[in-house]
């Protein structure tokens, strides 16, 4: 999160990272709290071959400052990341546009019908998106257990639900956005 500004304003256009393999690729996108990200490149680097002022583009004091932070993590390729601002993340304006036709709300609503009929467990996400309603702000390990389910998985479907634009993250837990809401509340009253 204290690089989130930087990245906002464009000095920060780097990050490194160690993984097996490259988790990024030239031309793909990352939605983070800053906005939309291309990634640029993705080179595998020495720590030695690292500069000042590629540490501080990466959001760091110092070489020294990003040293330390790369020593917490040891295991695997350290990689350059190269990349820039694309704009806002889309999902923004998306959860923020409430004002629905009936077309829209039936077709968001035929959505959610088919996401659930994907899921062999059966359907879920009425039920996730009532219980966000009811518990805004609660951890998801906690709305994971209400509902009986793993944390991970649990996750993964209110990311889905983000996709739609009908709930967002907060610092702690999740709410719906006004699209959400609109959406439930036309789910409630048994036209969806």
């Amino acid at each position: 999160m204290r690089v989130m500004p930087g990245i906002e304003n464009g000095s920060v256009t780097l990050a490194f990272r160690r993984w097996r393999r490259p988790a990024a690729r030239p031309g793909g996108r990352q939605r983070t709290a800053a906005g939309e990200l291309t990634i640029d490149a993705v080179d595998p680097v020495e720590l030695d071959a690292i500069t000042e002022d590629e540490a501080r583009r990466a959001g760091h004091a110092d070489l020294a400052d990003l040293r330390a932070e790369l020593a917490r993590h040891p295991e695997g390729t350290l990689y350059r990341v190269a990349f820039h601002r694309a704009g806002d993340d889309p999902r923004v304006a998306l959860r923020e546009h409430a004002d629905l036709s009936p077309d829209d709300l039936a077709a968001l609503a035929a959505r959610l019908d088919r996401i659930d009929r994907a899921r062999r467990a059966g359907p879920w996400t009425r039920e996730v998106l009532e219980l966000v309603a009811e518990r805004p702000a609660v951890r998801a390990p906690e709305l994971a257990l209400k509902l009986g389910r793993e944390t991970l998985a649990f996750k993964r479907d209110v990311r889905t639900l983000k996709e739609l634009g009908l709930t967002e993250s907060l610092e702690t837990g999740y709410r719906l956005s006004p699209r959400g809401e609109v959406l439930l509340d036309y789910l409630r009253s048994g036209s969806g």
